[in-house]
């Protein structure tokens, strides 16, 4: 097997492209802006090489997969999040600051789940799985992993930014409505696709 660079740079550029105005990139931001962002990158970053294995692996079998009920368990999770996110200002401190979600584990546990749950079936999913049966699975594997973390981070790092300068409250409520529209955009998908 030779390693073709041009494929790992194609996966990585089509994978980039096609992951930027996705639902999961919008739910990185909102869970960046009221948890510690860098374990929210290794939870999404996790859940994104577990699906580019699958994708390389299995790409072929799916389609076979239940669409109707993955995008549902997807929208429930998302209209959870902007629950979690509008509940967050219970907790605020004397100040008036909410606190951030600190705890590795549950920031992992959620931003794996959130992703892994809602790529099922996703167009970045698919293509990757095109892309390794034409290009070769490794640079194919490569590329859309290395194309799926960077707008994670870059998701992150806009949320982190916006954090700093709009109140927790706002970008809390601005959080949850972009939860609240990622449900209904998946349920969309579920009853229309």
């Amino acid at each position: 097997m030779t390693f073709d660079p041009l494929a790992l740079i194609t996966a990585f550029g089509l994978i980039f492209l096609a992951e930027l105005p996705d639902k999961t990139m919008f739910a990185s931001l909102a869970m960046g802006t009221r948890m510690r962002p860098l374990y929210v990158w290794f939870g999404t970053s996790t859940a994104f090489l577990v699906h580019v294995a699958i994708a390389v692996g299995a790409g072929s079998l799916l389609g076979m997969l239940p669409g109707m009920a993955v995008k549902l368990v997807s929208a429930a999770l998302f209209v959870f999040g902007a629950f979690v996110l509008l509940r967050g200002g219970d907790d605020d401190d004397e100040d008036g600051t909410a606190k951030t979600v600190t705890g590795f584990w549950p920031v992992y546990t959620t931003a794996f789940m959130a992703v892994f749950i809602s790529e099922w079936g996703d167009l970045t999913q698919i293509t990757t799985a095109n892309l390794a049966a034409t290009n070769g699975w490794l640079p194919t594997a490569i590329g859309s992993a290395l194309a799926l973390m960077s707008v994670s981070a870059l998701a992150l790092l806009v949320g982190r930014f916006i954090a700093q300068r709009v109140p927790l409250k706002n970008v809390q409520r601005i959080g949850a409505v972009c939860m609240a529209g990622l449900a209904v955009w998946t349920l969309v998908e579920a009853f229309t696709g």
